[in-house]
């Protein structure tokens, strides 16, 4: 039932390691409240174990504060959104548990959101009611992150078709894996791209998959610039340091070229010029740069999500609860998280 007030859903997401609780009236975003673990940067990736305890310690204020934040009681909720899958078990548990026991103690709905689906969606938070540039359907998403790397067909709001995923290494994986390599440290994304804008991208060329359709690879990638560089190092001890810049600008171009290439193709073949990018990757310059020059050039109609909509944010998991509401589309108390994609 519709409270009085417009539809409030609160909204969780806990799938790896930033723990975010949002407000939504009516698809509007009131509040967005993100807590980020640092302590993952000393080992190079995230550690599970440690994920979970910190989430647990991490979400009763983080909720509390979307709710201050957003001005309102939390008796004039309507739904609890959460984000059911994929991501991390243990990072997942901790806030599909207290989305049910939050509802449960509010008498309210819940709304379990596939974590991805809420990245693709991500471009339809609105900041205010006459907030209207988002895209209609249907159009062409091109979802990159750590984990993932997919082209998807979006046909509404609850049917999205996969027409190309990664086989291996998602896009943001080789980058953040090649960054430990050269020993930047992680989360290599942000690194790489600021490095990158010092470089020379036409510096160094690294190998470039070729699989059929609008799959992805991107282990050849890795695999390639790990050998070179084994061997410039063998000659040049020194030699990453002197020339990290141009490193990670040859890199950001094999990957954004990669990926591009293939979207390309999609928009081709499907004759959708609605293109939108979402997921971590989608706040590196380089695949910004690229989305507005192919866009000149082709006659694209595209959609970038503001920087705070690209990692992991409860944002993305309120607006498609949102949704889902409206379909009175609501979660069972005794469902269970997933760690990977249902088949």
């Amino acid at each position: 039932m519709k409270k009085e007030g417009g539809v409030l859903i609160l909204a969780i997401e806990s799938s790896c390691d930033d723990t975010s609780a949002a407000v939504l009236r009516d698809g509007v975003l009131l509040s967005n409240v993100t807590a980020s673990q640092a302590v993952h940067e000393a080992y190079g990736g995230v550690v599970p174990e440690l994920a979970s305890r910190a989430h647990q310690q991490n979400i009763v204020p983080v909720v509390h504060e979307a709710i201050k934040r957003a001005g309102i009681d939390k008796s004039e909720l309507s739904a609890v959104a959460f984000t059911r899958g994929p991501g991390l078990m243990g990072s997942l548990l901790v806030g599909v548990n207290f989305a049910k026991g939050f509802a449960r103690s509010l008498g309210i709905p819940m709304i379990d959101v596939n974590h991805l689906q809420g990245h693709v969606l991500a471009h339809f938070i609105k900041e205010s009611e006459d907030d209207n540039d988002q895209p209609s359907f249907p159009f062409l998403c091109l979802l990159v992150s750590g984990g993932n790397s997919q082209i998807v067909k979006v046909n509404s709001y609850k049917d999205m078709e996969i027409l190309g995923q990664t086989i291996d290494d998602a896009a943001g994986e080789a980058i953040d894996k090649c960054s430990k390599v050269m020993g930047l440290g992680y989360p290599g994304g942000p690194i790489i791209d600021r490095l990158a804008r010092q470089g020379n991208p036409e510096a160094y060329e690294f190998n470039k998959p070729n699989i059929a359709g609008y799959n992805y690879s991107f282990s050849g990638l890795k695999t390639s610039f790990l050998y070179k560089l084994r061997d410039w190092v063998a000659e040049d001890p020194d030699f990453i340091e002197h020339h990290k810049e141009d490193l990670a600008a040859s890199l950001e171009k094999t990957i954004v070229d990669i990926l591009m290439k293939k979207l390309r193709q999609a928009v081709k073949d499907t004759g959708i010029k609605q293109v939108a990018v979402a997921g971590g990757v989608s706040a590196n310059n380089g695949l910004r740069n690229a989305y507005r020059d192919y866009a000149k050039r082709y006659g694209w109609k595209i959609f970038i999500p503001k920087f705070s909509y690209t990692t992991d944010n409860a944002a993305m998991i309120g607006i498609t609860g949102y949704f889902k509401y409206l379909d009175g589309d609501f979660a069972s108390i005794d469902l269970p998280a997933y760690a990977r994609m249902e088949k």
